[in-house]
């Protein structure tokens, strides 16, 4: 009689061996058990690179601000000063009034180019330049007198734009004078005398080159009657100061054409007159 079976140890159903079950990962801190924590990403090289330039212009950044305006090497020492013609150097550079000892970077060349209009009314205009390492640059454009109108024993010089930027003791030299005549005529009421100077202004600015320098008077009568008094005891009716380009055309012609004459007018420039010996 056979006896019962024995089992072997370990063993399941059929004598096979039981399945083994993976056994559950530890939980990790801070997170689910059984998930595995994300993983910082690398960066990539050209990030990397990227930064490295970054931190490369910010330092060169620091060290060219610290050489503009930290440093001695650039700073102002001097002015130099050129254009002038009638205004010295000394008088620019005192009235420019440029900060010495200041970063050259800092310098307001904007500030400097409108204290010296302000000051010298003789400069028409003026460019301020950083000349480095540690200079500044005046670059002076004089105003040029166009008449001179005597007043009080003096002589008040006005440019082509009818601004009056100087008195002189003396009349410069080639320059017509302003006679106005017309304090009492109809033309000073209407128009006033500043208008009839800007209108003599208008005329010296339209004379041909050969005939300004003859030149020796500019006569106002009213807006329409203004007179030229060149050399040689000739005269000029201008008329207005309307259409000098023409006027000035056709007066050249006119010289060339009656050398002899002494009066000349001009005045309606399709018509043009000339008489005299």
């Amino acid at each position: 009689m056979a006896g019962p079976t024995t089992a072997r140890r370990g063993g399941g159903k059929n004598g096979k061996p039981p399945r083994s079950r993976p056994s559950p990962s530890p939980p990790r801190s801070g997170g689910r058990p059984g998930k595995a924590k994300p993983r910082r990403p690398r960066l990539r090289p050209r990030r990397r690179k990227l930064l490295g330039w970054a931190a490369v212009t910010v330092a060169l950044g620091a060290a060219v601000g610290w050489v503009l305006y930290g440093s001695s090497w650039l700073r102002v020492t001097h002015v130099e000063v050129s254009g002038t013609a009638v205004l010295t150097s000394g008088e620019v550079r005192r009235e420019a009034a440029v900060p010495f000892g200041d970063p050259l970077a800092s310098v307001d060349t904007d500030a400097i180019a409108d204290r010296l209009r302000d000051r010298l009314p003789r400069i028409e205009a003026v460019d301020v330049e950083r000349s480095w390492p540690r200079g500044i640059s005046l670059k002076v454009t004089e105003r040029q007198p166009k008449v001179v109108l005597e007043k009080g024993g003096k002589f008040i010089e006005i440019d082509g734009t009818g601004v009056r930027f100087a008195t002189v003791d003396q009349a410069p030299k080639g320059v017509p004078r302003l006679r106005m005549a017309a304090e009492d005529s109809p033309g000073t009421h209407r128009f006033g005398p500043e208008r009839l100077e800007r209108e003599a202004v208008r005329v010296a600015v339209d004379l041909p080159p050969a005939v300004r320098r003859d030149t020796l008077a500019i006569r106002v009568r009213s807006y329409d009657s203004i007179t030229l008094e060149l050399t040689g005891g000739r005269t000029v009716v201008w008329g207005s100061g309307e259409r000098g380009d023409v006027k000035a055309r056709t007066l050249t012609a006119l010289l060339k054409a009656a050398r002899g004459a002494d009066h000349f007018d001009v005045s309606a420039p399709g018509a043009p007159a000339a008489s005299g010996s």
